[in-house]
């Protein structure tokens, strides 16, 4: 082995790993340690040159290690995949999101499968309530909903993510006592960034399951705390609407 490049390592996307090195050979296999699903060898390899695609499952450490047919080590190494990161482009500023996968897994793959398939383009903050949240993320101009959902998600609010200033969670139904699991249970498109501490939102017990924080804002909390500025109004029979739009064009995974 002579080289080693790893190019566009993120969570939750296919990494390109290229290989450099002598007599090399499409039998050799690559041990990631279960963070890196569906290793392959990819068509264009060639003796001098492997080129390893795999789908990123994990954050954090990566451990890369090469064996001939034989299953003989015969190279090792460590990739460092950062926590993933969205960017929000909107008619206000950008937001930049860090997400947490190791805590929030199905929360977090959830959001950027909404993320990479262009879901949030063109819709609004279509919720502002100062002091406490913005909400985004389950209609378009004029307060028209959002279709195509998912299916709803398992609420993930006791794994030790609170609803801090600047956190990011999943908006869902509000507590229902007569069917609980379904209220808890109901997250889909919609997020919310915390204005302040609102740790009353964390989880509390299995009739107070609290809301799933999975993030946080670590560039344009400004941008968020401008929102709340805005004079709102209800529009077809939603309160706290700003009169003034504010649109999401794009959401982006930047990391």
């Amino acid at each position: 082995m002579t080289g080693f490049q790893a190019k566009s390592v993120q969570y939750s996307r296919t990494a390109v790993i290229y290989i450099g090195g002598n007599d090399l050979r499409s039998t050799m296999t690559v041990d990631t340690g279960g963070a890196c699903s569906n290793a392959s060898f990819a068509s264009s390899s060639s003796t001098s040159m492997l080129v390893l695609n795999c789908t990123v499952t994990q954050v954090g450490d990566m451990p890369l290690t090469v064996k001939d047919a034989a299953g003989q080590v015969v190279w090792q190494t460590t990739v460092v995949v950062p926590k993933p990161q969205v960017t929000l482009t909107t008619s206000s500023g950008a937001i930049t999101l860090e997400l947490d996968p190791a805590k929030a897994p199905i929360t977090v793959n959830n959001f950027l499968s909404y993320v990479n398939s262009g879901f949030y383009a063109n819709t609004l903050f279509h919720r502002v309530v100062p002091g406490f949240v913005v909400q985004a993320g389950g209609f378009n101009t004029g307060m028209v909903a959002k279709s195509e959902l998912s299916p709803p998600i398992v609420l993930e609010s006791n794994k030790g993510l609170s609803n801090l200033r600047a956190t990011v969670a999943m908006a869902r139904l509000g507590d229902d006592p007569k069917d609980p699991v379904r209220s808890a249970n109901s997250a889909t498109s919609q997020f919310f960034i915390n204005l302040l501490d609102n740790t009353f939102l964390d989880y509390q017990d299995a009739e107070r399951p609290g809301y799933a924080v999975f993030g946080t804002v670590v560039q344009g909390m400004s941008v968020a705390d401008a929102m709340a500025t805005l004079p709102t109004s209800t529009v077809n029979g939603f309160a706290n609407v700003p009169l003034t739009e504010v649109t999401i064009t794009s959401a982006t995974q930047t990391k």
